[in-house]
């Protein structure tokens, strides 16, 4: 593992453990040459899976392009990183057993979109605008009024 801080090739691990929803191993880890600390997560990846944009590009599953879609949803809103975690690795598994070499971007989305309204839904609204890509003031009061709906149902 190389070192992020100089990119020496060298590192040893000094602690190993599995995360809370033991979907991944947490690894402390200490540059040799320049004796920093750093941690990395290690998962398991059952094949490479190809994302098929809307656009039809087509590029490799990425988990951690949903976290940090996931995360900023999330910005300044009372949900504990553990449950985003949990989220991304949910979506990460149901992507991996849907049995597919390629699944679209629209279906990730509606993934994403799935937990989010179970976790928060000011978080839920914040992805739904990027993703449904609302072009007027008008879409994104329909949308919202939708979510009121929702909650009191």
């Amino acid at each position: 593992m190389r070192c992020p801080f100089c990119a020496h090739d060298d590192t040893q691990v000094k602690d190993s453990r599995p995360t809370e929803d033991s979907a991944a191993i947490r690894r402390r880890r200490q540059c040799v040459s320049c004796g920093a600390r750093f941690t990395t997560f290690e998962r398991v990846q059952l094949r490479e899976i190809t994302v098929v944009k809307s656009d039809g590009e087509r590029e490799v599953f990425d988990r951690a392009k949903i976290e940090k879609s996931v995360t900023l949803a999330c910005r300044k809103r009372n949900v504990e990183r553990d449950r985003i975690d949990q989220l991304v690795s949910g979506i990460q598994r149901q992507v991996e057993t849907l049995g597919e070499a390629e699944v679209s971007s629209l279906a990730i989305g509606e993934m994403v979109m799935d937990g989010l309204r179970q976790i928060d839904s000011v978080a839920y609204i914040r992805f739904a605008s990027v993703y449904r890509d609302f072009s007027e003031a008008r879409d994104f009061e329909e949308f919202a009024s939708t979510v009121r709906d929702i909650g009191q149902a």
